[in-house]
């Protein structure tokens, strides 16, 4: 009796294991955002589609390429400047000579070329003010641009809703910044992202 009360015993305890449990954060964007998010990436994706078109078709004509509206040639063109400028932004952010504000635009910051990692040193150098502040003007403009694209194409949106667009901007490029990186919280202090 003790050998089988011991049997069961141990095939209780073998057969006991620990479960594995997934947990799923589900996301704390609002609707509005969900929805900005989606006529950002759906301008994002025709701006690669404007890139891949081909010009000609099977047969070797020249195909005329579709029509679309001047705001949609200025967002086009917009992101094409921002991801254009992607890599130097991303240096001035490394170097904390740019900030994310919390309105989607970049607040610019001193050009300090000193304690600069040898990493940087060569790209810090290359850099002038005049130039730097062409650049952040060009990235701020293009990040406007877009914005009130995504306005325009929405038709829940309005243009008096511009002011609530910039901040949502501003909180997904706040959330997408890195470590080290300077940012404007909600009530207007800049720290650095942990």
């Amino acid at each position: 009796m003790k050998k089988i009360l011991l049997f069961i015993l141990c095939l209780c305890i073998s057969s006991c294991t620990l479960a594995k449990i997934n947990v799923d954060v589900l996301s704390e964007r609002t609707t509005l955002e969900n929805q900005i998010l989606g006529t950002y990436n759906a301008l994002d994706n025709e701006m690669l589609f404007v890139a891949s078109v081909r010009g000609v078709d099977s047969n070797g004509n020249i195909r005329k390429l579709p029509k679309h509206s001047q705001e949609h040639k200025d967002a086009v063109e917009a992101l094409q400047i921002i991801s254009f400028h992607n890599d130097d932004l991303q240096y001035f952010k490394q170097l904390g000579w740019v900030g994310e504000n919390n309105n989607g635009l970049l607040t610019s910051f001193s050009m300090a070329k000193d304690n600069i990692s040898q990493e940087l040193s060569g790209f810090a150098q290359r850099y002038n003010q005049n130039e730097f502040d062409y650049v952040v003007s060009q990235i701020n403009q293009s990040r406007e641009i877009v914005m009130k694209r995504v306005i325009e194409m929405n038709e829940n949106l309005k243009d008096k809703d511009f002011p609530k667009i910039k901040k949502i901007f501003g909180k997904i490029n706040i959330e997408t910044s890195l470590p080290g990186e300077k940012i404007q919280y909600e009530n207007g202090k800049w720290g650095i992202r942990k």
